[in-house]
């Protein structure tokens, strides 16, 4: 339910928070006072359109939040899905921001597109008004209301089904995979087995090989170079005369003689030892790392080979040798699911037919309950229509045969006939804007124990009715509160009477227009509905009005 909403810069609001009691909620107030403005307001967070006209003058942007405590076990599978944080037992924040270019809709925190915002309403809420289409209007939801209301009887059955049906669609297209495959030409092989032998035949085993090979073909390139360099380096360090090695071994000498006279110069000449040591080992290594440049032209030229044939693969199949290899793994899976699908189709297509078989066992079966509760709830919603003072209403929920599909073989619509000399037509089509309030009180009445929509908004449900229509109104409006929050607007005393909690809209003129909303204590609650009776508190209005209280 909607626990409360802020709305900070929004129209003619200021600063302003509502809470809203968790059954019956009513607003009133004087016409042209902006009673609609929390139901807007309400409507915009969830994802309605919207201009940037909505920002309160002289304001640089709006804000609307909704505060919502909720136990629909969906919530948390949609939350969960689109990465939005949510405990169970914390109430979910909604917030939307309006800017004079865009705006932004955020949940808990987390920013998110209109496709979520609108599963989360289509979980929680239902708006009614007479320039809105209401969710049970739509024949595609009718399926569904009937299902939610009979899920106690064939649910568990139908929600077998349904995964038996996503199990047979993946059938359905592993079946067309294998056809599209097994459809390649002669020609479309042997060029894929081409590909694959191109590759094969290069016998790459190392990815880093065209790396090692490149550095090695450098060093070909400059043997000569680098035989003099490194050779040049030997020569200096261990020639003949005046090489470096001759230098530290006169030095070891002077050394050794030296620690005789004096002991401290152990460390030292131990230093020097290491030092004409390593020198040696480095003379030895530029001697041997000299003697074994040569000239290998055949090792040169096989190089250049190898390399040439990387660049050609490398101009069809990828950029590197990764590449190339992910190239080729992808071309031998495309090969072998054509060799395979062309033996895997038989068995496909006998799966796919027993899986319909199966599938359409389980459907029947779903479809003979669908009618039969079908008959029940069209008679439930005809009792309810005739205490909204339709006595002359028919409804029928139609279930239609169809081709196979995620609901089984059915199609549902609800039909109605609100005149006598008047044939059945879908619902949608036919009732009239003060008749459709009373058509979708009745059934909202009825499945209101079955589906998990927690709150339900009635935008002057009162239109066009007075009178025993209008007590029978208030009546089913209050057993509906019974089970879901309702938050409604009403021109009505005698709904307002119904209510757990009483908003009264007031629009104040003086350096600039304001639009005040109070919750009102039981003293004002009489006012506001000898006011809505008479059109002021009189004193005659006011008795009526606590006649009217005391009677709930």
């Amino acid at each position: 339910m909607i626990k409360s909403i802020h709305v900070k810069n929004y129209i003619l609001i200021d600063d302003l928070t509502v809470d809203f009691s968790d059954r019956l909620n009513v607003i009133t107030g004087e016409t042209g006072a902006g009673k609609s403005i929390l139901i807007n307001a309400i409507d915009i967070a969830f994802g309605a359109k919207i201009s940037s006209d909505v920002i309160k003058k002289g304001a640089e942007k709006a804000l609307i939040e909704l505060f919502i405590s909720t136990n629909n076990p969906n919530i948390k599978i949609l939350f969960e899905e689109n990465g939005i944080d949510y405990d169970y037992y914390d109430e979910i924040v909604i917030s939307r921001e309006i800017l004079p270019s865009s705006s932004r809709i955020r949940i808990n925190g987390t920013l998110v597109n209109q496709a979520v915002i609108k599963n989360f309403r289509e979980m929680l809420l239902d708006i009614h008004s007479q320039h809105q289409t209401y969710s049970f209007l739509q024949a595609k939801s009718h399926i569904i209301l009937l299902d939610n209301y009979a899920k106690e009887v064939y649910g568990s059955k139908l929600a077998e089904y349904k995964e038996k049906y996503k199990k047979y669609q993946n059938l359905l297209k592993e079946l067309d995979f294998a056809q599209n495959a097994s459809n390649a030409t002669e020609s479309q092989i042997d060029f894929l087995k081409f590909q694959i032998n191109e590759i094969e035949e290069a016998k790459i085993e190392d990815v880093e090989e065209e790396e090692k090979l490149k550095q090695e073909l450098k060093v070909l390139d400059n043997a000569e170079k680098l035989k003099e360099l490194s050779f040049n380096a030997y020569q200096a360090l261990n020639g003949d005369e005046g090489s470096v090695i001759e230098a530290l071994l006169q030095i070891k000498s002077d050394l050794s003689r030296a620690v005789n006279m004096d002991k401290s110069l152990d460390e030292i000449e131990n230093q020097a030892i290491e030092l004409t040591e390593l020198t040696r080992d480095l003379s030895a290594n530029l001697r041997d790392y000299a003697q074994s440049i040569t000239n290998d032209t055949a090792r040169l030229n096989e190089i250049q080979e190898r390399l040439y044939v990387f660049e050609k693969l490398k101009r069809k199949y990828g950029s590197t040798l990764e590449e190339i290899i992910n190239t080729y793994d992808k071309l031998t899976k495309e090969l072998n699911n054509i060799e395979f699908s062309t033996k895997n189709i038989e068995k496909l297509e006998e799966e796919i037919f027993q899986s319909k078989n199966e599938l359409t066992g389980t459907a029947q079966d779903i479809s003979e309950n669908r009618k039969n509760y079908a008959q029940v709830l069209s008679a439930l919603i005809v009792d309810e229509l005739e205490k909204l003072e339709l006595a002359k209403s028919k409804f029928e929920i139609r279930v239609m045969p169809t081709e196979l599909g995620p609901n089984g073989i059915d199609e549902v619509e609800f039909y109605i006939s609100t005149n006598v000399s008047q044939d059945l037509s879908p619902l949608a089509k036919t009732a009239s804007g003060g008749e459709i309030s009373r058509v979708m009180l009745a059934i909202k009445t009825i499945f209101a124990k079955s589906d998990d929509i927690d709150t339900v908004i009635f935008d002057e449900i009162d239109t066009g009715i007075s009178g025993r229509a209008a007590q029978s109104v208030a009546d089913e409006i209050e057993e509906l509160a019974k089970y879901r929050q309702i938050i409604l607007i009403t021109h009505q005393a005698i709904i307002a009477a119904k209510s757990q909690t009483h908003f009264l809209v007031n629009k104040k003129q003086n350096d600039e227009t304001v639009i005040e909303i109070k919750s009102l204590n039981d003293t004002e609650k009489i006012s506001a509905i000898a006011s809505l009776a008479a059109g002021s508190a009189s004193e005659s209005s006011v008795e009526f009005a606590k006649s009217l209280l005391s009677g709930n």
